[in-house]
């Protein structure tokens, strides 16, 4: 053991975009000398060694993972699709503190054993405010790290002042359709321009007790016990809103995007650490390897997007008729409520310039010279390394 090495805990809001850009810290961070525990729940840990292996975590030296249960039921996912969201929150509220608690307190067991250091800090993500009051009971540092974008925090520290005014909840759905999405924001500094559509859809609400917003607020209101806050963004990108969280919180950095931080970084002996959830498709790059530079459209919606079949079937259409060449990705949980079927007249229409796979890697696909423009739903993971790589979106 080298006991001079930090020894920092790590733990990501168990969703894959969020789980990702942590991994990347945390690489970071060993590549900087730290012994990292990183701390998946017990339900996305299974899910990982489904996808990667059996043996995908062993042989990385100071560099360790660990699992909690996340209180959920095994019906609330059937070990290879998101959970609910819903849920997933309700449960990081009541059930992951103690575990977690138990988990610190065995490595601190180890340590007195000479096995690892003590636990010097813990790094979480903004959404697992838990963390904070277990980081103070030990009196070590808890960093924030937010995985989206600044304007995204700003937002859930101003949720309550949304309320406050009366701006949400929405008085029922029709003030989604009927203009009232275009009142503008003036509430929070930094922001010009803003206007209420611009909320994340999951905020734009018509129940006043609802349990999401209830979680953002809870997190934001412990936000300030934090002793410092990591962002996956650069001030180039956000410098107003940097400048105004800068002002308000301490010890803030911006230090995105992490994909580019990362790629200046020699980190060979981790290049094989990955947590994807779904098994990717390594026929991709084989296939892209065939096409001409800047000639393949990637479509891919992210981890957590769902659609009705039929805007599946208009989103197939569409590519087919451009006559572009395309690499889709459709995952298995993709289509609400059901399997995603594609008739065998599409596929016959496509099979000389598409290519349908279940899961990527989209840092290896977006780095790939065939790739000419990324059609996304603009998740902040996406938006990044499409820009770090320099191809074209289209939202």
């Amino acid at each position: 053991m080298s006991d001079k090495k930090p020894h920092a805990v790590l733990i990501p809001y168990p969703v894959q975009g969020h789980i990702n850009p942590l991994l990347q810290l945390a690489k970071f961070l060993h590549l900087r000398g730290f012994h990292i525990t990183y701390v998946n729940t017990e339900y996305n840990h299974k899910r990982l060694l489904k996808s990667r292996g059996q043996n995908a975590f062993d042989g990385f030296t100071n560099f360790n993972f660990e699992s909690i249960p996340d209180g959920l039921s095994p019906t609330d996912g059937d070990g290879d699709v998101s959970q609910d969201i819903y849920a997933l929150c309700k449960s990081i509220r009541k059930n992951f503190l103690q575990p977690f608690r138990e988990l610190l307190a065995r490595l601190n067991d180890s340590a007195t054993s000479g096995l690892v250091r003590p636990v010097s800090c813990i790094v979480s993500d903004i959404s697992m405010s838990f963390t904070i009051q277990a980081a103070e009971e030990l009196s070590i540092p808890n960093v924030v790290f937010s995985p989206s974008n600044a304007c995204t925090f700003l937002t859930g520290i101003h949720l309550r002042t949304f309320l406050d005014k009366g701006l949400i909840p929405l008085k029922d759905e029709s003030y989604l359709t009927n203009g009232y999405l275009d009142t503008k924001v003036d509430c929070m500094p930094g922001l010009k321009n803003f206007r209420l559509r611009d909320l994340p859809a999951f905020i734009q609400i018509t129940d006043p007790n609802d349990s999401m917003v209830e979680f953002i607020i809870e997190a934001a209101g412990r936000a300030h016990r934090a002793s410092a806050f990591i962002f996956n963004t650069s001030n180039e990108l956000e410098k107003d809103v940097m400048k105004v969280i800068s002002s308000t919180f301490p010890n803030v950095y911006a230090i995105g995007p992490l994909s580019s931080l990362l790629s200046q970084s020699p980190q060979n002996h981790l290049a094989s650490l990955s947590t994807n959830l779904w098994k990717e498709d390594n026929k991709c790059l084989d296939w892209l390897e065939s096409k001409e530079p800047r000639s393949v459209v990637y479509v891919n919606f992210g981890s957590r997007t769902v659609m009705t079949s039929e805007k599946l079937l208009e989103f197939a259409w569409g590519l087919a008729n451009s006559k572009q060449l395309f690499l889709w990705i459709i995952r298995p949980d993709l289509v609400i409520g059901g399997s995603v079927v594609l008739s065998s007249e599409f596929v016959n229409e496509i099979s000389d310039r598409g290519l349908i796979a279940g899961w990527c890697s989209q840092e290896k696909v977006l780095n790939h010279p065939s790739i000419g423009g990324f059609l996304t739903h603009c998740g902040w993971n996406s938006t990044t390394e499409s820009i770090s790589t320099g191809v074209p979106m289209l939202c």
